[in-house]
């Protein structure tokens, strides 16, 4: 605090805040360790998340119409040790949530491993609640996690790359600094319906984001976003009607063979 005071974070304090917030889907109070943690410390960690859980758990429902009204999600940690996985999802079952996040993901370890820990983590999971893979990623990670089971992501990913010149198309991301879009008047991505692909050149964007100009930051913004919403929408019709493995085939045949050239 500016005033030098320390105040200690607790599960009720926590939880507090986020009521104070109006926040619609409250997550419990849990501990992160890196991947590369002994597993002894990762053990540690997940068992004091669970107690932790608990204690999120009673003082969201003892917040009266807040809690009536809006939803706590429980966090699975573990990193990458499925058997800690498991203890961990048994426990947040145990205690009973309206949604379940799986954490400690995204920090580092590679998309394979991250992949390789999603191949069993959502399935300890309950299938008849939200299953929600924190702080994830990028579209082909979107995609995969989809496969293995995750209903819900939330990431900076489309924003903070736009901010720094990163625009996502169907054919992969491009740096809309490189040089050969100078003179570029094709849209972002063709394919795209979006306001900005609609009314700015390549080449307009590129002289935007080279010169500094915060129109270039929103623009590439704006777009990336509409890009997320998108593929987001396709995955859920993919799902609805049958065809999820088929659309993650051609969306990564496409998406991988633009990264690869990039």
């Amino acid at each position: 605090h500016l005033d030098g005071t320390r105040h200690l974070i607790t599960p009720e304090r926590s939880i507090e805040i986020q009521r104070l917030l109006g926040s619609n889907i409250v997550m419990a109070f849990d501990e992160l360790v890196p991947t590369t943690s002994t597993r002894e410390v990762q053990a540690a960690a997940m068992e004091r998340s669970m107690r932790w859980a608990r204690r999120s758990r009673d003082a969201f429902d003892a917040g009266g119409d807040h809690a009536a009204r809006n939803a706590i999600f429980g966090i699975q940690q573990g990193a990458l040790d499925e058997g800690l996985r498991r203890a961990s999802a048994d426990a947040l079952i145990g205690i009973g949530f309206d949604g379940y996040a799986i954490g400690g993901l995204a920090v580092g370890e590679g998309q394979e491993a991250m992949f390789g820990c999603l191949d069993y983590a959502p399935a300890q999971l309950p299938a008849d609640r939200p299953r929600y893979l924190m702080g994830v990623g990028k579209p082909d990670d979107i995609v995969g996690a989809v496969e293995r089971g995750v209903d819900m992501f939330d990431c900076v990913m489309p924003t903070r790359s736009g901010r720094t010149g990163q625009a996502f198309t169907r054919s992969g991301p491009i740096n809309i600094r490189n040089a050969r879009f100078n003179e570029d008047q094709g849209p972002l991505d063709p394919e795209c319906g979006c306001a900005v692909c609609n009314t700015w050149s390549r080449a307009y964007l590129h002289h935007l984001v080279r010169s500094g100009e915060i129109l270039g930051a929103m623009l590439m913004t704006e777009h990336n976003i509409a890009f997320y919403e998108a593929l987001m929408a396709d995955l859920r019709a993919a799902i609805a009607e049958g065809r999820l493995a088929s659309f993650a085939g051609t969306f990564r045949a496409r998406y991988d063979a633009k990264r690869k050239g990039e």
